[in-house]
């Protein structure tokens, strides 16, 4: 064994689903509001609680878009701080862009149009569920840039929690889901 390898930071092992709910044994879940499954209490926008370079991977799908516009860069940027080198972030939030053409589509019935609005703002069922900023991919792109990621890249979907980035309820997807590396 190399001397030098005794002094280097061992790998983390923690993977973190923020807004989760579902239970997985890989993964831990943070949650703005506790619940059976949750491992820790706390919001995106404050990730105190995690060292620098302590998280692998991290996922959050339709989180993003609850932090107020004037957070968005700081919260950003803790995400980079508490991933390790080479981590990577698993972001998707509601795509702006098929929602507004969802919205203004004239052969949308007032139905369709009304659950576009309501994915645009929030369904509004309580204090957490409003949606402060929207997002496309021109937006999330610059700004996961600027908080210091390196590779972003669009991807269809993860494959990996029953949520709504995958959700299709008009038969095409209404998220944007991008993977950011560190």
């Amino acid at each position: 064994m190399k001397i030098t390898s005794l002094f280097r930071r061992p790998e983390p092992e923690l993977n973190l689903h923020i807004g989760g709910i579902e239970a997985r044994p890989d993964w831990k879940i943070l949650n703005v509001q506790a619940g059976p499954d949750v491992d820790y209490v706390g919001d995106i926008a404050d990730l105190s609680q995690f060292a620098d370079r302590s998280i692998r991977r991290i996922y959050a799908s339709h989180v993003l878009e609850h932090v107020p516009q004037a957070r968005q860069a700081a919260t950003l940027k803790g995400l980079h701080r508490v991933l390790a080198d080479g981590g990577e972030l698993m972001i998707s939030v509601p795509d702006m862009d098929i929602l507004c053409h969802l919205f203004i589509n004239p052969q949308a019935s007032g139905d369709m149009k009304f659950h576009a609005m309501r994915m645009i703002f929030g369904g509004q069922i309580d204090a957490n569920d409003y949606h402060y900023f929207g997002w496309n991919y021109g937006f999330l792109h610059q700004f996961l840039r600027e908080a210091g990621f390196q590779s972003i890249e669009r991807v269809g979907d993860f494959g990996l929690f029953e949520d709504t980035s995958a959700y299709k309820p008009y038969g095409f997807p209404i998220s944007l889901n991008v993977i950011a590396r560190k």
